[in-house]
C-alpha cells in the first residue's frame, strides 16, 4: 500500500472516531441548552413569527400543572405554550409543544454544524499522525545487535 493510499485510509478512520467522539460530547450539551432555554422570550418569538398567523404577536404563556415522577407520585410543575395575539387580546392559536421542538431543533443543527466543523479541523492532523505512525510499522526493523 502506497503512502497516497494509507493517508486516504487513515484520514477515513480517523474522520469517523472525531465525529464518533466531538458528536458524543457536542450534540448533548446543545440539546440541552435548547431544551433548558425553549421558554425563554427569545425563543417564543423566534419561532412565534414563523408559527403564528400574519398580524398576531407571539407571547409566552405558562400555568402551574403537575407531572410524574420515576416512582408515579404527582410533582408540581410549570408548563409553557406559545400563544399568538391578535391587535384585541384574542387567542388566534395556542401551541403547546411545536414552537419547543422548532428551538431544540435549531440548536441541535447548530451543534450538528460544529461537530462537523471541529472534526474537519482536527481530522487533517489526526490523518497525519496515523499515517505516520502506520509508516513506522510498515518499515522493516533493522537490529544491529553484533
Amino acid at each position: 500500500m502506497n503512502n497516497t493510499k494509507t493517508t486516504a485510509v487513515s484520514g477515513c478512520v480517523i474522520w469517523f472516531v472525531l465525529i464518533c467522539i466531538i458528536s458524543s460530547c457536542v450534540m448533548p450539551v446543545f440539546f440541552v441548552v435548547g431544551s433548558v432555554s425553549s421558554f425563554s422570550n427569545f425563543a417564543i418569538q423566534t419561532t412565534g413569527g414563523w408559527l403564528c398567523p400574519e398580524g398576531t404577536t407571539p407571547e409566552s404563556y405558562s400555568y402551574s400543572t403537575t407531572t410524574h415522577d420515576q416512582n408515579g407520585f404527582e410533582q408540581p410543575t410549570t408548563a409553557y405554550e406559545l400563544h399568538c395575539v391578535d391587535a384585541s387580546g384574542t387567542v388566534v392559536k395556542e401551541d403547546p409543544f411545536s414552537y419547543a421542538l422548532i428551538w431544540i431543533g435549531i440548536w441541535t443543527l447548530v451543534g450538528l454544524i460544529l461537530s462537523g466543523v471541529l472534526t474537519f479541523i482536527f481530522a487533517v492532523p489526526g490523518g497525519m499522525l496515523v499515517t505516520k505512525i502506520l509508516n513506522k510499522l510498515r518499515t522493516p526493523r533493522t537490529n544491529a545487535v553484533n
